[in-house]
């Protein structure tokens, strides 16, 4: 049996869903707004939660952000708007999944029977690297701070990649322009400084943090304590 949050502020909707999830054997609570919705997801120790993008009070997208600062828990997105834009926000901000509505509760079945074997198989080596509040997700080739997505180039993201991998060693400007531009590169020699500038302006600069250190002379590192 799996504990299951709906948050949904359709009170039919989340009823019927209530109902069907329950009928499949689920223990399921309900909530109707995004900040109830969310005290009780960081408290309730939920194995899923289907949570509506336009909820009152505190909306779908937040409430997904602040549980993921704190649980990596299975997060089905429920909404009326099918933008592509919409989905991406969903899915940069840690959803497991979306389905637009309306939906056949049979594919919502699915897919909540997806999620949960995802959560119980067994632990694969983790292709994530995270430096205090850093995270670099390689699988999904992406780089949240304080759990909001920082868009970064991929020169961006190879030179954060590789300086995260290699913490605590400091690394010189030739061995990074090898390792992030290829050892074919004819572009300007400088480049590893125009990125790591570009670096420290989206996360240092930013969120108030000192990530990268320059060694002056020979290069960058990015030091863990």
């Amino acid at each position: 049996m799996s504990k299951i949050l709906i948050i949904e502020d359709e009170a039919n909707i989340a009823r019927f869903i209530e109902l069907e999830l329950k009928h499949e054997g689920n223990e399921v609570d309900k909530a109707l707004d995004g900040r109830t919705g969310l005290d009780m997801a960081l408290a309730g120790g939920y194995d899923l939660i289907l949570l509506d993008v336009m909820l009152p009070v505190l909306n779908g997208l937040e409430v997904l952000r602040r549980i993921r600062l704190e649980s990596e828990v299975p997060v089905i997105m429920l909404t009326a708007r099918d933008a592509v834009m919409d989905k991406v926000s969903g899915l940069d901000a840690g959803a497991d999944d979306y389905i637009t509505k309306p939906f056949a509760i049979e594919e919502l079945l699915a897919r909540i029977r997806v999620a949960l074997k995802k959560r119980v198989a067994p632990t694969v080596q983790s292709n994530k690297l995270q430096i205090g509040n850093v995270v670099l997700d390689e699988d999904r080739h992406e780089v949240t701070v304080n759990g909001e997505n920082v868009e970064l180039s991929n020169r961006e993201f190879e030179l954060l990649h590789t300086l995260m991998k290699n913490k605590n060693i400091v690394m010189d400007r030739d061995k990074l322009m090898n390792m992030v531009c290829g050892y074919d590169y004819m572009g300007e020699t400088n480049i590893i400084d125009v990125y790591i500038r570009y670096l420290r302006t989206k996360i240092d600069d930013k969120f108030g943090i000192k990530l990268i250190t320059t060694v002056r002379g020979v290069g960058y590192i990015i030091k863990e304590d």
